[in-house]
Order: structure tokens, then sequence, then C-alpha cells
């Protein structure tokens, strides 16, 4: 199969088990640097390429081994789902095992400071990451009906894993979220005017719904400054705010606020299940809002909860009593 017909078929396949745009991005870099790689490379059997360029990944390129199990599942998917093939033993290759790193977190003064140094939409939105817990991309992707003032919740629909939990709504950002959803609407009547106003739909539900889609309730809650584009179909339509914006708000506001840690968007959610669990929430309720498959993934928090390390006091301050 050449280049292009195996990049195509990768492409529909992906769309087909309805797959995020964000996974169909990584996978098909992958498969294309894997497909190049044994151009280059075009003896041995299939197990033997792939075991090679897992390796030629890992010695030659010193790849993290979270970038690393990223390849291995994108060839898996290819093999599997695209050609069909089942791919056999690895025989003696092992999958790099991520190191168990400790999440950065940030004190209440220091979450106090960063969001004060921040205004507007990007306020709003850094305000739910660690009020709610949410992931960059499930906040970017909210729509105008997973907003319920009423109940004071948040729906997220289809989060990683493709799950679907609810979350809730902070009261000091709910006025101000309540304010920017008008805004929204007075943007989103404009665009109408104008001949656009559809929201990407996912799914079949496009289809299903042929008129849902110019609806206000599908719109994305922080839409993006003017329409460009549909990364998928090419369709011209107002999508959300990018994820990079986000990031260098985050970025001023830390320098803004003199904070010396090294801060993303996933640093407040860090800090909303730490400052939690230091509340006296059982971790049950947290990986809940979370959304984590297994506790023990929630239980990381418990390594930075408290002062000290695992809250227990150096035995140099009883010296210093």
């Amino acid at each position: 199969m050449k280049l292009a017909e195996l990049r195509e078929a990768a492409r529909n396949t992906i769309r087909f088990r309805q797959m995020s745009y964000r996974t169909e991005k990584t996978y098909m870099g992958w498969i294309e640097r894997f497909a190049r790689w044994c151009v280059d490379n075009p003896n041995g059997t299939h197990e033997e390429k792939i075991r090679g360029y897992l390796t030629h990944l890992a010695r030659d390129l010193n790849v993290s081994a979270t970038t690393q199990n990223q390849a291995l599942n994108a060839i898996n998917f290819l093999y599997r789902h695209v050609l069909k093939m089942e791919i056999g033993d690895f025989g003696d290759f092992t999958p790099a095992k991520r190191p168990r790193l400790v999440p950065v977190v940030l004190s209440k003064d220091e979450v106090r400071r960063l969001l004060g140094a921040m205004r507007g939409v990007h306020w709003m939105i850094a305000s739910l990451l660690y009020g709610s817990g949410l992931r960059l991309e499930e906040c970017l992707m909210l729509r105008i009906k997973d907003i319920d003032f009423d109940r004071r919740a948040i729906y997220v629909r289809a989060g990683k894993g493709n799950k679907d939990r609810t979350v809730m709504l902070p009261a000091p950002v709910a006025d101000s979220l309540r304010n920017h959803i008008e805004q929204v609407r007075r943007v989103h009547q404009r665009d109408l005017a104008a001949g656009l106003g559809d929201a990407y739909m996912p799914g079949a539900l496009g289809r299903k719904y042929p008129n849902a889609a110019k609806e206000f309730a599908w719109q994305f809650v922080f839409p993006a400054s003017k329409p460009g584009p549909c990364p998928r179909t090419g369709a011209i339509r107002r999508h959300h705010i990018h994820s990079s914006a986000v990031g260098k708000a985050l970025k001023a506001a830390k320098q803004q606020a003199r904070i010396d840690k090294k801060i993303s968007a996933h640093t407040l959610r860090h800090s909303f299940a730490t400052h939690l669990l230091e509340s006296g929430k059982d971790i049950r309720t947290i990986q809940e809002l979370l959304g984590h498959k297994n506790v023990s993934t929630t239980m990381i928090y418990t390594h930075v909860a408290s002062i000290g390390a695992a809250g227990v006091a150096s035995p140099l301050e009883a010296l210093a009593a």
C-alpha cells in the first residue's frame, strides 16, 4: 500500500471509530513516521520492523517512555484496525515504563496570585481548571448546553476515555460565566446573520440532527475570536479558542505573580485534587471528579498533600524546638 493510500485508510478508520481530533493528529503523525522509516529499512518481518523502529526511538533519538508507548499504540492501531493484521509477539521487546512523577502543585496562595494576574476569558478558563478539576481540552470543548447554572454543575461529555462525568460549577466564576455566555449569544447571532453559525458536531450527530449545529446550545462556551476552516472538513465555522492561547496567558500570569514553579494548565488540575484531599475529601470522590479510571492514578496526590513529604515533619525541626 502506498503512503498516500495508507494515510487515507488510517484517517478513515480513525474517524469511523469516532476518535478525537487530537488522537487523530497524534496517530497520523506516528503512522507516517513509521511508514517512512520502513521505506528506509525494508528488510525483516513486520514484528522485526516494529521492534527495530521502537528501538531506534529509544536508542538513537532518546525519546521518553511516554513517547515510546505513544508510538507503540499508534503502530498497534495501524496493524490491527487499518491493515487488519495480527502483529504477533514482540519477543524480547519490553515497552518502556513511564516514570512515576510527583505532580507540581501550587499552594492556595499561589493559585490566588496566579488567578489575580489573569483577566477575562483566560481567567474564567483557569478558574474552571482549578475550581472544577477539568482538563484543558475538556474545558475548551464545553458547549453552552453543558453548563447548568441552576444545579451549579458542568457536564463533561466524552472526556478522556470517552467517558461522561459531572463536576461542580464554582460559585465565584458563575456570574462572570453567565455574562460571558450572553456575549457569546450575540456573537452567534451575528454569525447566523452572516450565513455562518454552525458548530462542529461530534460523531454522527450532524447527520442525525441536521439543524442542531446552528442552535445556540451547541455552540462552544469559549469560541475563537473569528471563524476559520474546520481541520477535519474544511468548512468555515467558529471553533473554540486554541489551547496555546491559554498556555501563553498562564505563562504571563505566572511571571506577573512571581511564581517560580513550572506551571501548565494541568498544574491547576493537580492543585484542585491536592487541595480537596487536604481538606478531607475522600479519595474515591476525588477520583470521580477527575474522571480517573483507576483509583491508583488518583493516589499520586497523597504524595504531595499536606506540608512536608507525605505530611511528615523533619526530625531537624524537633532539634530546633
